[in-house]
């Protein structure tokens, strides 16, 4: 192979938006291996973008260890129930709640419907994210670009607003950011943005709500093999995903949740407006 050449990790594939995880080869690995420990026992999360990747694997870990789970999803159904069934099989709730969350009235509905449901939000994940490939920046429109940060950091704004009154000390909040929020991205420029503003909404918002108790931190994933990735980039990128970084593939779902589950727990109490990075290795001193 020719050195810098990027190694082939998968099968090219490609799907239409917004991907579907049942038709991903191979199908990404997102449920826990170890033994639940009750670490959120009793407590309710909301996680938005929870019908697939990283979010399904949130939900899924969550649930086992002891949550109640609102997932909240565009209009991925067949995923939403299969992770809804995963759920379910550790003995939790698990309410569906498919929403268009680039509206701040749908972001307002999906914190409503959790709340009705199970009266409280213990842990709010704000998670749901989308991206186009774009070789120039003359190449992003006006409507992508309002899409993209509707969608990925203004949501996080409204939910999170929407949320706070439901929300008590002990409470934690995670923001999903990006690698791509470090070093940027020359292919994503207006979606390595926004996860630029998730990081700096994260560390605002974590000192604003400090005196009530409520931590806020983030993750900054890697390269993950999620739905997002066969629905974004064309079939010879898919096949390459995640081959660049130090651990030469990409990361599963399954690696990235335990993340989550650390910000969420007592186990990170002495923590706020800080990231963690599960990345493959790429050091971005963030």
């Amino acid at each position: 192979m020719a050195k810098g050449a990027k190694k082939q990790i998968r099968q090219p594939q490609e799907q239409k938006r917004p991907g579907i995880e049942s038709k991903m080869k191979p199908q990404p690995v997102y449920e826990p291996e170890h033994p639940g420990s009750g670490k959120l026992e009793g407590k309710v999360a909301l996680v938005t973008g929870g019908d697939s990747g990283i979010g399904r694997a949130v939900a899924v870990l969550f649930a086992k260890e002891g949550a109640d789970v609102a997932i909240g999803y565009l209009s991925e159904h067949s995923d939403a129930k299969e992770t809804k069934a995963n759920v379910e099989k550790f003995g939790r709730s698990c309410l569906l709640i498919p929403a268009d969350i680039s509206k701040e009235n749908n972001c307002n509905k999906v914190v409503q419907k959790t709340v009705k449901q199970f009266g409280r939000i213990d842990v709010l994940v704000n998670n749901a994210a989308l991206h186009w490939e774009a070789e120039k920046l003359e190449d992003i429109s006006t409507k992508q670009l309002l899409r993209t940060f509707s969608t990925n950091i203004f949501s996080f704004f409204w939910i999170t607003k929407a949320a706070l009154p439901y929300m008590k000390e002990g409470g934690s909040i995670i923001n999903s950011s990006s690698v791509t929020a470090y070093r940027g991205s020359p292919s994503l420029i207006d979606y390595a943005s926004t996860k630029g503003a998730i990081v700096a909404f994260t560390r605002s918002l974590s000192t604003n709500l400090a005196s009530r108790g409520i931590r806020v931190n983030g993750v900054a994933p890697g390269p993950i093999w999620t739905p997002l990735i066969p629905a974004s980039f064309d079939k010879k990128r898919v096949a390459k995903h995640g081959s660049d970084v130090p651990l030469k593939r990409a990361g599963e779902p399954a690696e990235v949740a335990p993340s989550y589950l650390f910000l969420a727990c007592d186990d990170s109490s002495y923590m706020t407006g800080q990231f963690l990075h599960p990345n493959g290795g790429e050091v971005i001193n963030g």
